[in-house]
């Protein structure tokens, strides 16, 4: 894993341009630590800056920015390409390798593009990457990023040049950076709890999308001209592609050993390494089922990694133990308080460089810094849900739709606000009649609560409206002043006729909610302590495969991930696994009306609010209010906003 960052235009002097570089890198640095290089042709108006984390090859020969055999190309790579030895031997099949100086992936992909140029290297490729490749015969630019958009890309017109990096950072330090807000993006940011691709905070700079590359020409920049992304692999079309081409296993046996063998090789694949490497285990199907993998192929214990707390509904810790001493893992947990989790709040605008607030941020960067200590990579078992079914609100659609939609859309209508006429003080009040039970605040809310936050679903005219109402936040129009909200990914993902509702709603989690929250929140708190991570259930094969499995094998008999479960039962007891689902998140709701309060009080300040002029302060404080007495849950909503505040304080002390 590495960063890097580059310039193309801006006419800069050779010292002008060492000094710029010099900075991008040094502020990506936690990126990769081992080793820096950069390197500029003033001639042709091109930097480039590469900051390393020793995986592989940790001899000079991997050094980069490196330039391949006939010296055409340069390359910065941050990344991994697990197959980079078949790519070398299929280069020397046909007499195109050239005389190996190391065994890097990165001379492994110069060597690639040089033979067979960029498209068709990009589709041989297994990995996760962002590339930033610089043709010195056409004087092109070309970057690009991996299929599921586990590598981050940003990229924008700063002044006279064009700029990208791995992280907003390295941006910051173009001469002639603004920093002017996007209010389409902050409102994206209020509707989901992040931005995703290929918005960016920031006004005229843009994350690259998966599955992608962009070819930059030296005409471009006196026009500031932004070339279309190329496609090189769409979830989007892949997804369509297996359900319209479904397996047809003649028995359950037959499934889950192709699913098993799919995963083996991708696991295999990913434990490459000169390094130490563990994995993340929080006890769930995913992350145990990508240990008990790892742990059948591995000669040695699996070194693995989970944290505790001492919180009800919280912990899975003791789960995850449970499981590494059964599969034999050389196993590490570490109990964490609520003050060490509250201490890494003021690390978060960052580690995360631009607003995110998704609150599990706080556990993953823990659970990174821990497994820093022993190990330089860690699997991680994200997508497994994404994939197999496996979210809990996919089964909430469902059965809320059922529920509602034998009423009309008029009567729902009505409902909604009658619902919302009588306060949820006297919601609690019948409930407790009703049921004889006093209602207490939960994790989710109280009865009244639950019913005020659900009377919307009652006017969506569809499932899917449905479930994307349960992803909404906030509405943006209601809070973010001046806005024209952005379009994205999940509205590009109309039903076409060609997937089920079930299979729509995965696919609307695997081009967004996948890549711009779960991917960029694993990255970044990972990337922070210097640790590369790599996530076996979304290599690009496992996706196809799992897209050509007919709905029987991911949901059956109410379980989700049936066939991913059945995979695990090889490896662990059933009774180990079979449990509620806890996901990976602290109680930010109690810690906003205790030890959190002073600090947010004073970013949610109404003065301060309507000074900065991005947020109406009525709804906000009106939250606030609701969510100190106890009376709502607002902790996603709040958590937003602060996530936002503080970001915004961050970047404007570092100006």
């Amino acid at each position: 894993m590495c960063g890097i960052a580059g310039i193309l235009g801006g006419s800069f002097s050779p010292a002008d341009y060492e000094r710029i570089l010099g900075r991008m890198g040094t502020v990506i640095a936690h990126r990769g630590p081992d080793n820096s290089g950069v390197w500029f042709d003033s001639d042709a108006s091109v930097g480039l800056v590469h900051r390393r984390l020793s995986i592989l090859d940790l001899s000079p020969a991997g050094h980069q920015p490196m330039f391949s055999a006939s010296g055409r190309f340069v390359i910065i790579f941050n990344g991994e390409i697990y197959n980079h030895l078949e790519l070398r031997e299929e280069l020397e099949k046909c007499s195109r390798s050239p005389d190996w100086r190391g065994h890097a992936d990165t001379e492994s992909l110069l060597a690639a593009f040089e033979c067979w140029g960029v498209e068709a290297t990009l589709k041989k490729t297994v990995g996760m990457f962002a590339i930033a490749l610089w043709d010195r015969q056409d004087r092109k630019l070309i970057l690009t990023r991996d299929r599921m958009g586990e590598k981050p890309l940003y990229y924008g017109y700063i002044g006279g040049a064009l700029a990208f990096g791995s992280e907003l950072k390295a941006l910051r330090e173009m001469p002639n950076f603004k920093g002017e807000i996007n209010r389409g993006a902050l409102g994206l940011l209020m509707r989901k709890c992040y931005i995703p691709a290929p918005h960016s905070i920031y006004q005229g700079i843009s994350k690259l999308t998966p599955g992608t590359w962009l070819e930059f020409s030296t005409d471009m920049l006196s026009r500031r001209e932004l070339p279309v992304p190329l496609v090189y692999w769409s979830a989007k079309e892949a997804a369509f592609a297996g359900a319209a081409d479904p397996f047809e296993f003649t028995s359950d046996a037959e499934a889950i050993d192709a699913l098993e063998s799919k995963l083996m090789q991708s696991v295999s694949g990913q434990m490459m390494a000169d390094v130490p490497l563990g994995a993340f285990l929080s006890g769930g199907i995913d992350s145990s089922t990508v240990v008990a993998l790892m742990q059948a192929q591995s000669s040695r214990p699996v070194r693995t990694y989970s944290i505790g707390f001492n919180e009800d509904g919280y912990d899975e810790a003791v789960f995850a133990k449970k499981i590494a001493r059964h599969l034999g893992t050389e196993h590490t947990e570490l109990y964490v308080s609520s003050q060490d989790a509250i201490n890494v709040i003021p690390m978060l605008p960052h580690i995360y460089d631009e607003p995110f607030s998704d609150s599990s941020q706080i556990p993953t960067f823990l659970v990174s810094k821990l497994a820093r200590q022993h190990v330089t990579v860690s699997l991680s078992g994200d997508g497994g849900d994404e994939l197999f079914y496996g979210y809990g609100r996919y089964f909430l659609a469902t059965r809320l739709w059922k529920s509602i939609s034998a009423l009309p859309l008029g009567l729902r209508e009505v409902a909604a606000r009658t619902i919302l006429a009588i306060p949820t003080s006297s919601w609690d009040r019948v409930y407790r009649l009703v049921s004889g039970f006093i209602p207490k605040e939960r994790r989710w809310g109280a009865p009244g609560d639950k019913l005020h936050k659900g009377s919307a679903l009652l006017r969506c005219e569809n499932e899917l409206m449905l479930y994307r109402h349960l992803l909404t936040h906030w509405n943006p129009e209601d809070v973010v002043l001046g806005m024209s909200e952005l379009d994205s990914e999940v509205n590009r993902c109309a039903p076409l006729g060609q997937l089920s509702v079930e299979e729509e709603m995965m696919l609307i989690d695997s081009v967004s909610y996948l890549p711009d929250d779960i991917l960029a929140k694993v990255d970044r708190a990972a990337m922070a302590v210097s640790l590369e991570t790599r996530v076996p259930l979304i290599d690009h094969r496992v996706y196809e495969f799992a897209w050509r499995l007919p709905m029987q094998y991911k949901m059956r008999s109410g379980d989700s991930k049936w066939l991913l479960r059945q995979v695990l039962y090889k490896h662990v007891p059933r009774e180990l696994i079979d449990r509620p689902k806890m996901g990976f998140g602290v109680p930010i709701d109690s810690w906003l009306r205790g030890p959190l309060r002073d600090w947010a009080e004073n970013l949610l300040d109404e003065s301060r609010l309507k000074q900065e002029g991005f947020f109406d302060p009525a709804p906000i404080r009106q939250k606030w209010r609701e969510h100190l007495t106890g009376s709502r849950n607002w902790q996603y909503h709040l958590w937003n906003v602060l996530m936002y505040q503080a970001w915004l304080e961050h970047s404007l002390s570092d100006k």
